[in-house]
C-alpha cells in the first residue's frame, strides 16, 4: 500500500497549552481514514496543520514521499491537499458559481467569462447531484445544508491527493449523505487518501478502512475497522473501557412527559418556500421535524421565531394571543428561544468570552443592576451551566472562537438555558457534537420536557429524532406531508414522506395511513 501522507510527531501549542501532542499517523492512498475523538481532542487542529491553515509547533510531514510543510492553505491545495471544514468558508455575498470556481475563475485578459463560469459550475452541481441549485443564487441566501453540499462539491471538483472532510454530513439528510458517500467511493478508487472526521459512528463503520482515535491531543490508537466495533471506539474516546452511558443503544427507555395542554400552536404559516404550515405541540412534548435539506425546516423555525417575516400565519404560546413576530426580540420577550443551525453567523459572538456569550440573552433581566453588569452573577451562572454541559474550556474568559465546534454549540445552548423560555426551538442541535456530549444534550431535552417546556427539534439525523421525540413531522417542498407518533416511527415511511412533496400528486392513502393527530388539530395539517 502507498502512503499518501505521513505525519510524525506533530505538536501544536498555544502559549503554555498543548492542544496536539506528538501525533504520528500514516494515511494510505485509496483509503478512507476516520479520525475520532471527543470535542477538543485535537482532530480539527491536526487537519488544519495538514491543510496549511495553521503551522505546527513541532513535527514533520511528507506527501507521497516528499517533504511537506505548507505555509498557507493555497500551498496545500497546490500540492493536492483539499479540506472542507466543519465551519463553512464560502463567501456569502458571491454566487454559487463564483464560490465553486473561486480558485480558478475563467477569464480572458483579466475579464471574467461569465458564460463559461456558469456552464462549468452547472456541470459540477449536476455531477454532485444538485440539479435544483441555481448557479446564479447568492450563497448567503441558501440554507446551511445546501451551503455544506456546495462546499463539498467544490472540493471534490478539484484535483486531490488528500481530501479532508470535517463533519461533512452534520447538516445533510440521509439522501444527501448517500450521494456524498457515492462520490467518496469513486475518489478512493482513484487513489485519493480521505481523512474523515465524524461523530456518527455508524458512518465510520460503514465507510472507513482505518480509524485513529485522539484524546486530549494525543493519539490513542490506529486500527483497521475490521478489528473494532462501536463499543471499543466509545471506550477509547472516553478513556473508560466500561463506559456505556455515552452509547445511545444503552440509554434509558424513552419516557414521554407530554401533557394535554397546548404549548405552541402554529397556524397557516407561510414564508418563502414554507407553504401554509399548521401544527401544534403540547407542553412537555419533544416534537421533531424531519425532511431533506431544502425542505423548508429551517425557514419554518425562523418564521416562527421572527428571524424571517412571514407573509401570512401566526403563532401562539399555549392558549394565548395569536401573533406574528417580525423580529426575534419579540419572540424572546414572549417566551421563545432558538438555537440556530448556523452558530457561527447567528448564534454566537466568536470574539467574546464564554462568560459574555452565556449571559448575553439574559443580560438585561438577570445580570445588570441600574446599568452595571453584575459580573459575579455572570460567572456563577456560567460556571454552573457549563459544568452541567461538560463544556471543555480553559477559562470562562476564553474567546468562544477558540473552542472546538462542539463546545461552541454547547455555549449556544447555554445562552438560552441561562435566560429560560417556555418554547425551545432547536435547529440541528447536535451538529458537531461528540457521542458523549450528545447524550448530555438528550438528557437536557428530557429535563426540559419534565419541566413542562415545549420543545421543537429540527434534525437531519433520524436516529436522533427516533431517540428523543414523542412525534415527528416530515416536511417536503415547504409543507408538512405527514406526522408520525412514536409507535409508528419508520425510517422507510419518513423517507417516503420526505420525497412526497416533489411528486405531482402524493398519494393520500400512503401518507394518511401513518399520520396521527397531535393536540386539538392534526400536526400534519396542510391545505
Amino acid at each position: 500500500m502507498t502512503v499518501a501522507l505521513s505525519v510524525r510527531g506533530l505538536t501544536k501549542r498555544y502559549g503554555t497549552v498543548t492542544v496536539l501532542d506528538d501525533v504520528s499517523i500514516d494515511f494510505q492512498a485509496g483509503h478512507l481514514h476516520a479520525l475520532l475523538g471527543a470535542n477538543g481532542a485535537g482532530k480539527s487542529t491536526l487537519c488544519k496543520i495538514i491543510s496549511g491553515l495553521i503551522p505546527a509547533s513541532a513535527g514533520q510531514m511528507s506527501l507521497l514521499g516528499d517533504d511537506y510543510c505548507p505555509g498557507t492553505k493555497q500551498d496545500a491545495e497546490a500540492r493536492g491537499v483539499q479540506i472542507v471544514q466543519q465551519e463553512l468558508n464560502l463567501i456569502e455575498t458571491l454566487s454559487v458559481a463564483e464560490n465553486l470556481r473561486l480558485a480558478s475563475l475563467p477569464n480572458r485578459w483579466g475579464v471574467l467569462r461569465m458564460s463559461e463560469l456558469h456552464r462549468s459550475a452547472r456541470k459540477i452541481l449536476d455531477q454532485f447531484g444538485l440539479p435544483d441549485v441555481d448557479t446564479h443564487a447568492i450563497v448567503g441566501k441558501l440554507g446551511v445544508g445546501k451551503q455544506q453540499m456546495i462546499e463539498i462539491a467544490a472540493a471534490l471538483a478539484r484535483d486531490a491527493r488528500v481530501l479532508i472532510l470535517d463533519e461533512p454530513t452534520a447538516a445533510l439528510s440521509g439522501s444527501e449523505s448517500e450521494e456524498l458517500f457515492t462520490h467518496l467511493k469513486q475518489m478512493r478508487e482513484q487513489g485519493v487518501a480521505i481523512i474523515y472526521i465524524s461523530h456518527r459512528l455508524e458512518e465510520v463503520q460503514q465507510l472507513s478502512d482505518q480509524v485513529s482515535v485522539l484524546r486530549d491531543g494525543r493519539l490513542v490508537t490506529t486500527e483497521p475497522i475490521s478489528r473494532i466495533n462501536r463499543e471499543k471506539m466509545v471506550a477509547w474516546m472516553s478513556a473508560e473501557e466500561n463506559e456505556s452511558r455515552s452509547s445511545s443503544q444503552s440509554g434509558p427507555e424513552f419516557v414521554s412527559h407530554r401533557t394535554d395542554q397546548i404549548g405552541l400552536s402554529v397556524e397557516r404559516m407561510t414564508c418563502g418556500m414554507v407553504d401554509d404550515v399548521s401544527f401544534s405541540v403540547r407542553r412537555g412534548e419533544r416534537f421533531g421535524i424531519a425532511g431533506l435539506v431544502g425542505s423548508g425546516r429551517t425557514e419554518l423555525l425562523r418564521a416562527i421565531f421572527g428571524a424571517e417575516v412571514a407573509t401570512s400565519g401566526n403563532v401562539s404560546l399555549g392558549e394565548g394571543k395569536r401573533v406574528r413576530f417580525t423580529h426575534p426580540s419579540q419572540a424572546v420577550q414572549a417566551g421563545f428561544a432558538m438555537v440556530t443551525e448556523d452558530r457561527k453567523q447567528n448564534g454566537l459572538l466568536l470574539s467574546q468570552s464564554i462568560r459574555a456569550n452565556t449571559s448575553l440573552a439574559a443580560l438585561a433581566t438577570k445580570f445588570s443592576d441600574k446599568g452595571w453588569i453584575r459580573e459575579k452573577a455572570e460567572v456563577d451562572a456560567a460556571t454552573s451551566i457549563h459544568r452541567s454541559l461538560e463544556t471543555r474550556h480553559q477559562s470562562l474568559e476564553q474567546a468562544v472562537g477558540t473552542l472546538s465546534g462542539g463546545n461552541q454549540q454547547k455555549v449556544a445552548v447555554a445562552k438560552w438555558l441561562t435566560r429560560g423560555a417556555e418554547v425551545y426551538l432547536f435547529d440541528e442541535p447536535s451538529r458537531g457534537i461528540d457521542v458523549a456530549a450528545r447524550g448530555k444534550l438528550y438528557e437536557l431535552f428530557e429535563e426540559l420536557a419534565k419541566q413542562g417546556k415545549t420543545i421543537v427539534i429540527v434534525s437531519s439525523d433520524l436516529e436522533e429524532l427516533f431517540e428523543t421525540c414523542d412525534a415527528i413531522a416530515v416536511m417536503s417542498a415547504g409543507k408538512i406531508m405527514a406526522t408520525f407518533e412514536r409507535d409508528d416511527f419508520s425510517e422507510d415511511a419518513i423517507l417516503e414522506a420526505s420525497f412526497a412533496g416533489h411528486e405531482s400528486s402524493p398519494t393520500p392513502s400512503r401518507l394518511g395511513a401513518v399520520t396521527t393527530p397531535v393536540g386539538p388539530q392534526n400536526n400534519g395539517a396542510t391545505s
